[in-house]
């Protein structure tokens, strides 16, 4: 068969991306193996673009949401799915055609679960969240440094960041030797969390000019990077069939280990992205706080507190916050307190 042919004959691949080797596993409607080969970064899209329109499968990893938006363009119908998802259907050694393959098998599945692949806008967007994120553990770590090294000399303080400004007044007490280390973690200390204010800023503009974003800060416990967040990262909702669905798809729903009709349910599942269900847990402990400082009342959360551990309570509030997070992404709706 010439490459003409093949290429009309195909109808569904598996792509394994990498940064350089690329592996194809093509099949014809019948599921006859037509082409299986491998391409060079530079070749993947003089090799699609000869290709008629035909379902493409490729695993949700880096590069992933490019790759999508690149052969979309070509008009093929590409899913993303997730890598665990697909190692059911690899065969005995993992290989790069293995995976290829199992790829184009998994994606024809019925019952597979896809990712929708990102825009452009907002995986610039959770770039600034993963950047954020990343200066501010390096804040958190230059503080533990700070604090560790003049425990050494008897110098301490409360603990929280506010509590920072004391200890570098306190240093003035060191030795000259320790004194010329400590001045280069302080200057990092403070150039660290001006940059983490200026990421913050770039990405309260962006949440700003968003009204998907600016609608879900009405609801309680939700702010702004998390408004922010969440509408980068959350899917089309219509694609869970309901709000339960949509915490589930976060990992804020107890994880299931049934069997024999005995139902037997642990801790919450932890699927999803971690950054998103941090966020609403941190929304959820702020709630709580503001809660107990009205005092005592008949609202569920202070009858969940008095029954409940605050962590076991928290999860609760997020799981309330997603929940309606999915009801007004879904109804274009801004929150409306009972």
């Amino acid at each position: 068969m010439n490459k003409k042919l093949q290429a009309e004959a195909i109808v569904t691949v598996g792509l394994d991306i990498a940064k350089n080797v690329f592996q194809v596993h093509g099949i014809d409607i019948q599921g006859q193996v037509i082409v299986r080969r491998q391409l060079r970064r530079s070749q993947v899209l003089s090799f699609f673009r000869l290709l008629n329109s035909c379902l493409i499968g490729i695993e949700a990893c880096a590069g992933a949401h490019f790759w999508a938006r690149e052969l979309t363009r070509l008009g093929h119908n590409v899913r993303l799915m997730p890598p665990s998802y697909v190692k059911p259907y690899i065969k005995r050694q993992k290989t790069d055609a293995a995976d290829a393959e199992a790829i184009c098998e998994a994606v024809t599945r019925p019952t597979m679960r896809f990712v929708p692949a990102k825009t452009e806008e907002h995986q610039a967007i959770l770039m600034q969240h993963r950047t954020r994120d990343i200066l501010v553990r390096q804040v958190t770590q230059i503080v533990n440094a700070i604090r560790s090294h003049l425990a050494e000399f008897g110098i301490v303080a409360p603990v929280g960041v506010q509590n920072v400004d004391r200890l570098l007044e306190a240093a003035a007490e060191l030795p000259e030797q320790a004194g010329v280390a400590f001045d280069l973690l302080s200057r990092q200390f403070h150039e660290t969390r001006d940059r983490v204010a200026e990421i913050t800023r770039q990405i309260e503009i962006s949440q700003r000019q968003d009204p998907t974003a600016r609608r879900l800060t009405t609801i309680p416990g939700v702010g702004v990077l998390t408004s922010s967040a969440i509408t980068a990262t959350t899917p089309d909702v219509s694609q869970f069939r309901s709000a339960r669905d949509y915490a589930a798809w976060i990992g804020l729903t107890p994880k299931q280990n049934s069997s024999g009709g005995r139902e037997r349910m642990g801790g919450i599942s932890k699927m999803g992205d971690r950054y998103i269900r941090r966020l609403l847990y941190l929304g959820a402990l702020a709630r709580i706080r503001t809660r107990r400082r009205r005092g005592e009342g008949d609202d569920w959360i202070w009858q969940l507190l008095k029954r409940k551990p605050v962590k076991v309570v928290a999860i609760a509030i997020a799981n309330k916050m997603a929940r309606t997070i999915w009801a007004l992404l879904k109804s274009g709706q801004s929150y409306r307190p009972a």
